[in-house]
């Protein structure tokens, strides 16, 4: 495709009311800017806001899931409504893409996803996208929007991610805008605050994690406040916010989506002369395993861990974790091929 793809996503507290209403002047200003944007990208919002323009609703709202549930199948429609209101003023139709887990954890159905994008951009068309809340099991659920922008981005190839939030970046302990993070490290997660809005699920924290996918990915990430003036045209050019910079990466986009979009089953704890073997690009011998921690099966995806419970890698099972044994037998048995490991 000829345009770049560029994510935005945007925080139930930074376009609702402290009421927890959708603010009408936001998304109109929200419109303005994408719409410019969209002369040169090709754009997927990923909106929260549905269970927070649908809480008022539900009588003695208590958050429950099943009033999460009840209120994002009342928010949806009145959330795009807005939406499609401001769009109309600049020619520009929008579409609904509730996503599942399982949209990115099966391939197929993830390529027809991908499909399905491209071609509502060649019709000029935006796709909002959120998670459909109304029939997600808890089990499969996104952590949160950061979770559902990140997968799109990595999976679709884009060249920018933009974290909308309701404040202006990530703070240091003075609470000065960091202004570019090239390593998300311990250091930096010790300046997430730990709290979330009263309307939303993530928080800083969850920006910076799913930030340090992405830009492992080679994919920039901008977190920026989004009440900031201009402030999205601004962060396109790392004019705002705090920019976390790209990592060199050359993984095919099968790996990509291995690494971020398919549903995690199982873990495996190896030694140090497994890591090492395997960050050569080799393949994963049942005689580096030290403990199965979480089984899997075989054609499952499984995170590898080293003894200090760090993810290393993630991989695709060749073989289903009960034949794993410390066997002198088994030692040169592959668990997992080279092509099918994909460093994080």
């Amino acid at each position: 495709m000829t345009k770049s793809i560029l994510v935005l996503k945007l925080g139930s507290a930074s376009i609702t009311t402290a009421k927890g209403a959708i603010d009408e002047t936001i998304i109109a200003d929200i419109t303005r800017q994408v719409s410019e944007l969209a002369q040169n990208h090709h754009l997927i919002l990923v909106s929260s806001g549905a269970v927070a323009a649908g809480m008022k609703y539900i009588k003695n709202y208590k958050g429950k899931i099943s009033e999460r549930k009840a209120a994002a199948s009342i928010g949806n429609p009145l959330l795009l409504g807005t939406y499609a209101k401001y769009f109309q003023q600049y020619n520009i139709s929008i579409a609904q893409s509730l996503c599942e887990r399982q949209h990115f954890s099966n391939r197929t159905q993830f390529l027809q996803l991908k499909e399905t994008y491209e071609e509502l951009w060649k019709n000029g068309v935006i796709p909002i996208a959120n998670e459909n809340d109304v029939v997600s099991n808890l089990e499969l659920k996104f952590s949160d929007n950061d979770e559902l922008a990140t997968l799109l981005g990595v999976g679709f190839g884009a060249s920018l991610i933009l974290l909308g939030t309701s404040v202006p970046g990530v703070l240091d302990r003075e609470g000065n805008v960091v202004e570019r993070i090239d390593s998300i490290n311990n250091e930096i997660f010790s300046l997430a605050n730990k709290k979330t809005s009263e309307v939303g699920l993530g928080g800083m924290t969850s920006k910076l994690t799913f930030a340090h996918l992405a830009s492992t990915m080679g994919i920039k990430v901008v977190i920026f406040g989004v009440r900031t003036p201009d402030g999205i045209l601004k962060a396109v050019r790392g004019e705002t916010g705090t920019v976390c910079t790209p990592k060199n990466c050359s993984i095919p986009a099968r790996n990509k989506w291995l690494a971020s979009g398919s549903l995690v089953t199982g873990r495996l704890m190896i030694d140090g002369g497994a890591c090492e073997a395997i960050r050569k690009r080799k393949s994963l011998l049942a005689v580096g395993v030290q403990s199965v921690v979480t089984p899997f099966a075989n054609g499952e995806i499984f995170e590898i861990i080293d003894d200090q419970s760090s993810i290393v890698a993630v991989a695709l099972a060749k073989i289903s974790s009960d034949m794993i044994s410390h066997d002198s037998k088994q030692h040169n048995l592959e668990i997992a091929n080279a092509s099918d490991i994909v460093i994080l």
